[in-house]
């Protein structure tokens, strides 16, 4: 290389720091400037020196798209080492984009065990995932579910196959009954208890971090995290049960002890 610039990155990463103050942002903006036109001047050396038919070919075309690309262009690079990854908007206020790949998480409606984990690529509606996740429940348990409760997200389709699909929304349908009103209300409300499932697996199991690598490395990763999970449930269970045996057998034996052994006295109370 004609020149490694490692010198001149480093004060240029200096001068990025603080780029939101008033004072640092023009400072911050020339720095990106520089860095990009750094950058181009080592992928355009490396093409030149290096011969045609190089095993680098297909690195260099993803540096040439991550240098050409804009801020309003689609499909963008957001990654290096995982050019696959997708920015998926979240729509909160702390947390407004998240980058990977989108997951669709099933869980039973009363025990909350994990029945079915998939992972998509390109970020696809969730309303088109429904497909491929009745699939996979077809494929383990044989059968397709009869009803899925899903978010508002899911919006569009009411019936596939034979599995119906329940939507939260108003009931101004006259049609149904109070009773079959609060079935689903019932229903739209455990609905909700798959949230927190999701936040342990980001949390406890890492899906919120994947360490695999490629989109295969992103459906093992999810597969392992359901099947821990489930693991996690069981051995809790298993063991909140053990504690109880033992806890039962513990007081029966007090109480064997004390009533053969020790023969308490009883007295007799005169009023």
């Amino acid at each position: 290389m004609r020149q490694s610039y490692t010198r001149t990155l480093k004060k240029l990463s200096v001068d990025q720091r603080f780029r939101n103050h008033a004072k640092n942002k023009g400072k911050a903006k020339k720095a990106d400037k520089k860095i990009k036109n750094i950058a181009g001047r080592l992928v355009r050396e490396l093409e030149r020196k290096l011969p045609p038919d190089n095993k680098y070919q297909n690195d260099l075309t993803l540096f040439k798209k991550v240098l050409a690309q804009k801020r309003s262009d689609k499909n963008k690079m957001y990654s290096l080492h995982k050019p696959h990854v997708n920015c998926i908007g979240k729509g909160k206020e702390h947390k407004k984009y998240e980058f990977g790949n989108k997951v669709s998480i099933s869980v039973t409606e009363h025990t909350g065990v994990i029945v079915g984990a998939l992972s998509f690529e390109n970020n696809p509606y969730d309303g088109h995932t429904l497909n491929e996740v009745i699939e996979q429940h077809k494929n383990i348990f044989g059968q397709a579910p009869k009803e899925i409760t899903a978010d508002r997200g899911y919006r569009g389709q009411t019936k596939i196959g034979e599995t119906k699909i329940n939507i939260p929304k108003p009931f101004n349908n006259k049609h149904l009954s109070k009773y079959k009103q609060t079935q689903l209300r019932q229903q739209f409300k455990r609905r909700a208890a798959i949230e927190p499932v999701i936040g342990y697996l980001k949390s406890d199991h890492r899906v919120a971090r994947n360490f695999y690598k490629g989109i295969k490395g992103d459906e093992t990763n999810i597969l392992l995290a359901a099947a821990a999970f489930n693991f996690k449930r069981m051995m809790n269970k298993w063991k909140n049960s053990i504690l109880c045996l033992f806890k039962n057998l513990f007081l029966w034996l007090t109480y064997f002890i004390e009533t053969i052994f020790l023969k308490p006295k009883f007295v007799k109370i005169c009023f």
